[in-house]
């Protein structure tokens, strides 16, 4: 496992709830790739995660990732051990308190497990570049037509009946 790469991400949502989009660029030995995604219906939570597995998702082998992300929610939960913890706990921040995004936190911790990822935290909108471009793939991929359901949200504020009136 000794290849590296640099991992940028960034989500947007035009409400929150409402259309969102995320956006990754990846940088290794001198290649360059940029991923872009969105929802019909989610959070801005929701994208700052998905950037992140996608991300890593696109790796086709271990590698040693630097992921930098101007989402404290999704550096502080993995640098600090939150989310970890919450999976312990059976997905819970408190008794009786259910951790939000479980699906994608699952997603996140099991694709970290097959790398060695750092996570960095970044200021959004300060000119950064790599953060500025993902800022860019995200908010286009949020305004696409014919955006796919986010299904794991929908269904926790959709009424199940209207999921499947399409």
């Amino acid at each position: 496992m000794d290849e590296s790469v640099k991992i940028y991400t960034d989500g947007a949502c035009k409400g929150n709830p409402g259309p969102g989009g995320y956006g990754v660029v990846l940088l290794s030995g001198g290649n360059r790739k940029e991923l872009s995604g969105g929802f019909r219906k989610t959070t801005n939570n929701r994208m700052e995660m998905m950037a992140c597995i996608e991300g890593l998702r696109s790796l086709k082998r271990p590698c040693i990732v630097d992921l930098t992300s101007d989402s404290s929610y999704v550096v502080n939960a993995m640098e600090k051990g939150w989310a970890k913890r919450w999976r312990s706990n059976g997905w819970k921040l408190s008794p009786g308190k259910p951790a939000k995004n479980s699906d994608l936190w699952k997603l996140l911790l099991d694709l970290c497990a097959g790398h060695t990822v750092k996570f960095h935290w970044v200021k959004g909108h300060a000119g950064h570049p790599e953060n500025e471009r993902c800022d860019v793939l995200a908010v286009e991929a949020c305004l696409l037509k014919d955006l796919p359901a986010d299904l794991a949200f929908e269904a926790d504020t959709v009424p199940p009946a209207e999921l499947f009136s399409m």
